[in-house]
Formats: structure tokens, C-alpha cells, sequence
């Protein structure tokens, strides 16, 4: 169960693991890690607005189970792949879309985000869900009732808990109320070392 604490500054040891980001240049990665249930993709969804109102560029990544499928069988873009295209890249005034067929010689295998960071455009912050065996710094998001076993002493870079309340066991990690993300947002990003961006910027 997760105990109420105050928000205090990451340790030594969370810093650290702040500056080994997986690539060194832009873009800073921040990843969400937590069992199924406990409220990932919310916590994502919330904040990305918030990071787009500090002006900053967002990228999402985020792990699949091995054959799902972005496509729809009967689009030209299916006919395309089911020929035999590797890449299909589909083009409109509003976005961009590139499919690549790379299956990996094991299928129960995983791509690591050393491979697949590069792959996305320019952007500021990559918010990762999933991947939680990663490098990237995390912040665990923890849900006393679903009564499931904390990560943070398994799971590499986790420097933050999110919680109802901001309740949580450890010391030394940001507690974080997952309810109000707009609360600490901003000292999320001073850890990362990314402030907002000025308009225009």
C-alpha cells in the first residue's frame, strides 16, 4: 500500500539516472511505467497538453503486443503491404503516416528504444508507456487498490511515483498526485532539465 508523504527533491541516484538519457541530444524521454489498470494512459493524456502549453513539441511512444495493425484490410494502403511493400507511406494536409513491415527473427522478441528513437521527427519530449526495462527515467504510477507490487526497486530510472494523492512508500523519489499532474508538472521538467519554451521559440 502507498503512504502519504511530502514532495521532496529526487535523490542523487534519480538524478543520475535523469542525465543518461537513452539519445543525448533533443529529444528528453520520460517514460510511465505501472502495472495494467493503474492508469498509464490517462496520466499520458493529461499530460500532454500541459507540455504543449509550455511549448514544447510532443512524440508518444509506446508498446504493442506482437500483429496489431494501424491499417484496415480493403484501403489502397493494405492492397499496398499485403503485395509486398515493406514501407507505405500515406501523405494528406493534415498528417503523415509511414508503415514499415520489419518483423524480427523472434517473434516474441522486443524492439528496444535505442532503435526506435530515432525513427520519430523533430519533437522536444517523448513520453514512453511501456518499455519499462528501458534506460529512459520514469515515473511509476501506482494505484494502492488494484494491490499490486511496487516497481520502483525492479524497474530501472524510476525517479518519481504517481499516486491518488500523492501517496507513496519510497523515499528519496518525487511523490506525485496523479490527479493534479498540472501541480508538478513543471518540476518534472526542471529534473529532466527542460524548461517551457518561450513563443515563437
Amino acid at each position: 500500500m502507498c503512504s502519504r508523504v511530502t514532495i521532496e527533491r529526487p535523490s542523487s541516484e534519480a538524478k543520475s539516472t535523469l542525465a543518461k538519457q537513452p539519445n543525448a541530444a533533443a529529444p528528453k524521454v520520460l517514460g510511465l511505467a505501472g502495472w495494467s489498470g493503474s492508469g498509464k494512459t490517462t496520466l499520458l493524456l493529461a499530460l500532454v497538453p500541459l507540455l504543449r502549453e509550455r511549448g514544447l513539441r510532443v512524440a508518444t511512444l509506446k508498446h504493442a503486443h506482437h500483429g496489431f495493425d494501424v491499417d484496415q484490410p480493403g484501403k489502397d494502403s493494405f492492397a499496398h503491404r499485403e503485395a509486398g511493400a515493406e514501407q507505405v507511406l500515406v501523405a494528406s494536409s493534415q498528417r503523415i503516416a509511414l508503415m514499415i513491415e520489419a518483423p524480427l527473427p523472434d517473434p516474441e522478441a522486443r524492439r528496444s528504444l535505442e532503435d526506435l528513437l530515432p525513427r520519430l521527427g523533430p519533437t522536444d519530449v517523448v513520453l514512453v508507456e511501456g518499455f519499462k526495462t528501458g534506460p529512459q527515467p520514469k515515473i511509476e504510477v501506482c494505484r494502492p487498490e488494484t494491490d499490486r507490487p511496487r516497481l520502483a526497486s525492479s524497474v530501472p530510472g524510476v525517479f518519481a511515483v504517481a499516486s491518488p494523492g500523492g501517496r507513496v512508500q519510497d523515499d528519496g523519489l518525487l511523490a506525485l498526485d496523479l490527479d493534479r499532474p498540472e501541480d508538478w508538472i513543471d518540476t518534472v521538467l526542471t529534473s529532466l532539465h527542460l524548461g517551457s519554451k518561450p513563443p515563437g521559440a
